[in-house]
């Protein structure tokens, strides 16, 4: 080797050694000091003085009572508990599934709650999404569980039944539009008629207020009638592959009626699918008949208004990754039903109350401030078999099927 070539190469190596001895000077520490003091600063500490002293304060800060937050705790955390390792600490269970629902309670950027749970925006972007996860993989099964069978459709019809007096109701459907911030480079593909930027949440509720079945993810440009036919449910209704049970005879009844979901204006009139009778002028049997089906109908308004009002995120136009919408939406419903089940107070006020002296009906929680109401659109003239069902239930909600206070509420000129 020559001389000179030896020198180049030294020369190389030495300049080498001092760009990674800078490097290594300029280097910053991986986490904010503060951070690195979670156990101090965290809201932790806060939430186990609250359990202790101030309960009611505990259940608004995380929407459940401490032993319901336990009980939830101990079902995910096999999920979300991670390992140490030599460089630091993993972020416990604990502190995952709180700040996940303190952003679902409150809709506080990441960049804003990261200062009161002493973990770092970067690090909550991960840690709640995979918390929705945990939440969708453990939960889901058992309390978003989609109706299977012939039987589990009956359990649910004789709820309606029972509690609203409208026999073989299968469910309450609606849709709503969650507000969204749009994508980057998204164009009016989330656009909605409210001129809002959405995506479409479709759902129905049995008669407990609790959700039967969720569909998150429709772009909110789609019309209303393509949004509610490109739904999962609707093409399992359309196949006929849902179990629904046939035609039978009303318990303690001789008129026969198919079972049938109820929706308002922005739905088909189908056979298996009841809406109201449309315009002012309605016969009072056509009043009566929209009262009966509004009361069945109202749940899944209360569902949702109650859903907003515990999980304020949906009172945001949410700024994340559409897929991550999704989940959050998914996981806000599955805790609903979670909490529906467990906790005593989750629903103390926010529903329907009729006055059955008066006629008059004190409205619970609604969510079109928040949740968009689906378009009401003109579904032009209805399938005569479809018209045909629902004159029947007419006429049975006007004989037999009455009840005594139906009349006082034929006086009001809608039914919401």
């Amino acid at each position: 080797m020559s001389e000179e070539r030896r020198r180049m190469l030294l020369s190389l190596a030495a300049v080498c050694i001092y760009d990674k001895e800078r490097e290594k000077k300029n280097r910053r520490c991986w986490a904010k000091k503060w951070l690195l003091q979670r156990p101090r600063y965290s809201h932790i500490n806060l939430m186990a003085e609250l359990a202790l002293q101030e309960p009611n304060d505990f259940r608004n800060y995380l929407r459940m009572d401490s032993c319901t937050y336990q009980q939830l705790l101990s079902l995910l955390e096999p999920m979300l508990t991670k390992q140490d390792t030599c460089m630091r600490k993993a972020i416990t269970a604990h502190e995952r599934l709180s700040a996940t629902l303190r952003f679902l309670a409150t809709g506080r950027s990441y960049e804003d709650l990261q200062y009161s749970v002493a973990i770092s925006k970067q690090s909550l972007s991960k840690i709640i999404p995979e918390t929705c996860d945990a939440i969708i993989a453990t939960l889901q099964e058992e309390y978003l569980k989609f109706p299977e069978t012939e039987e589990e459709w009956l359990e649910i019809a004789k709820t309606f039944e029972e509690r609203w007096q409208f026999p073989h109701c299968l469910g309450a459907t609606d849709g709503k539009h969650v507000k969204i911030v749009p994508p980057a480079n998204s164009g009016s593909y989330y656009f909605n008629y409210k001129k809002d930027f959405s995506v479409v949440l479709l759902a129905i509720a049995n008669a407990n207020y609790e959700f039967i079945m969720v569909d998150i993810g429709i772009n909110g440009r789609i019309s209303d009638g393509g949004a509610i036919n490109r739904s999962i449910f609707y093409e399992k209704l359309n196949t006929g592959s849902l179990n629904i049970p046939r035609v039978a005879r009303i318990m303690n009844s001789e008129t026969v009626l198919p079972y049938v979901f109820v929706g308002d204006d922005a739905f088909s009139l189908r056979p298996d699918s009841m809406k109201p009778y449309p315009g002012p002028y309605l016969s009072p049997q056509q009043r009566i008949f929209n009262y009966r089906l509004s009361r069945a109908r109202r749940i899944i308004e209360n569902v949702f208004g109650i859903l907003v009002n515990r999980f304020r995120i949906f009172k945001t136009s949410i700024n994340l990754d559409v897929k991550t919408i999704d989940k959050i939406v998914m996981a806000a419903c599955i805790l609903h039903n979670f909490l529906r089940r467990n906790c005593n107070q989750y629903i103390r006020v926010g529903v329907d109350i009729e006055n059955l002296e008066d006629g008059s009906i004190s409205t619970g929680y609604r969510a079109n401030n928040e949740l968009l109401d689906l378009q009401i659109t003109n579904q032009g003239q209805s399938q005569t078999m479809a018209r045909y069902v629902r004159d029947q239930y007419m006429q049975y909600f006007n004989n037999e099927g009455s009840v005594l206070w139906q009349n006082r509420f034929t006086n009001l000129n809608t039914f919401t």
